[in-house]
């Protein structure tokens, strides 16, 4: 770790376990945040602190008023978690004249009767929300029946009611059971197709794990990008040894304290969001060239989970371990994607994840990071239209977006 990192946490840890004036420490520990909770070295944001802070918040205001991200909405609905949560998702209906005819699984499944349509159905993750699926909602539109939600306490979901009136951690299985209620909701009958990035690819290996019979009766394609079944306590964030080990001891404690001055924080939060917008890039994007629309679209979203929330969610990924569930998919054609410069969750958890399903097929995307979907939707939209197409989604030949072709390592299922 850097000395400047190094200071950044020492900071953050005096500031969250102080007593004193919150208020002033509140600059500090909102600017370490980032820094903290990602592992990333202070030096990412040099190029935002060279250019003027007003020129930097009228490109952000000029980027927010134009940028098209993020503005497609479906039918929405509503559903509720076994806990009370409030669980908010969008469904994007197609013409039912436009559904495949059956293929063999479907036809095993569901007999010689006109069933549902297979409805995809798209878990996002950690600190973002379904808007972060934007460029494969615009491509499968009016192509195959779609389901985007919003994981609790993030986008427009509901705050998580175990956590406020019980202050029950959160934990993958409880997200699993979560999209269970989501499925029961707005996907009462007919095939599934679950799709799911870092977390939300975390919340499918839990669905899994506590309702098989699921899987088995109408789970017919399965997509998991950039994601992990478990050893998530492991990764480095691409940083030393000594640095991980550090941010490791003080980041679960920095973090409670931080969200019990939320209010705090977040003003922090924002009077650094130059440093966050460094922190975001590092780790979200591995290419030079990513449309800085696209950038500050993903910086809205993770600026909008609160601090409480991000600390509720945290000890959960080190707890995760779904690996024997996976065996659940291994009947069914699968999709393993991942950016090769990921940093949060390493594109050899992905590999590990394809070792265990050894007929899906596996993409490692170059030039590519964390928001792979985001960074690379061609590449991600590709891949996930041929799945579809392999599952009897969607007819042989129909056009999915306008997209190219995959520039990924593929290693054919």
């Amino acid at each position: 770790m850097s000395e400047s990192s190094a200071e950044a946490v020492r900071a953050a840890a005096s500031a969250a376990g102080a007593n004193g004036n919150w208020r002033r420490a509140t600059g500090i520990a909102g600017a370490a945040i980032g820094v903290v909770a990602a592992g990333a070295a202070a030096g990412v944001a040099i190029e935002r602190l060279t250019v003027g802070r007003g020129m930097r918040k009228r490109a952000r205001l000029a980027l927010d008023s134009t940028g098209p991200y993020g503005a497609l909405r479906g039918t929405p609905g509503t559903a509720h978690a076994d806990d009370g949560t409030l669980l908010y998702y969008e469904v994007d209906d197609v013409d039912p004249e436009a559904v495949p005819a059956l293929g063999p699984r479907r036809r095993r499944l569901f007999g010689r009767k006109a069933p549902a349509p297979v409805t995809v159905v798209f878990s996002h993750g950690y600190c973002l929300n379904q808007d972060s699926w934007h460029f494969q909602r615009a491509a499968l539109r009016g192509v195959v029946r779609t389901v985007h939600w919003d994981q609790r306490s993030h986008g427009r979901s509901g705050r998580g009611e175990a956590q406020l009136r019980d202050r029950e951690p959160v934990t993958i299985d409880q997200l699993g059971r979560d999209l269970k209620a989501v499925l029961d909701a707005a996907v009462p009958e007919g095939p599934i197709v679950l799709v799911g990035h870092s977390m939300g690819g975390m919340t499918v290996m839990a669905l899994a794990d506590q309702f098989p019979e699921l899987i088995r009766d109408r789970v017919v394609a399965v997509a998991l990008v950039g994601t992990s079944s478990g050893g998530l306590g492991e990764v480095n964030f691409g940083l030393p040894v000594a640095g991980v080990a550090a941010v490791r001891r003080v980041l679960p404690g920095v973090l409670r304290a931080l969200g019990q001055q939320a209010a705090l924080v977040e003003r922090g939060r924002r009077a650094t969001a130059d440093l966050f917008a460094g922190v975001i890039k590092r780790y979200s994007f591995a290419s030079r060239d990513v449309d800085p629309a696209v950038e500050r679209f993903a910086e809205r979203m993770i600026e909008s989970t609160p601090i409480d929330v991000v600390a509720e969610f945290y000890p959960a990924f080190s707890d995760h371990d779904k690996t024997a569930a996976l065996a659940l998919f291994r009947e069914l054609p699968v999709l393993v994607l991942a950016g090769v410069k990921d940093l949060v969750t390493p594109s050899e958890h992905s590999e590990a994840i394809a070792d265990e399903l050894p007929e899906a097929e596996l993409v490692l995307v170059p030039d590519a990071g964390h928001l792979v979907m985001l960074e690379h939707p061609e590449v991600v939209t590709d891949r996930l239209a041929d799945l579809l197409t392999r599952a009897g989604a969607v007819p042989v030949g129909a056009t999915v977006g306008g997209y190219g072709s995959t520039n990924g390592t593929v290693r054919p299922g």
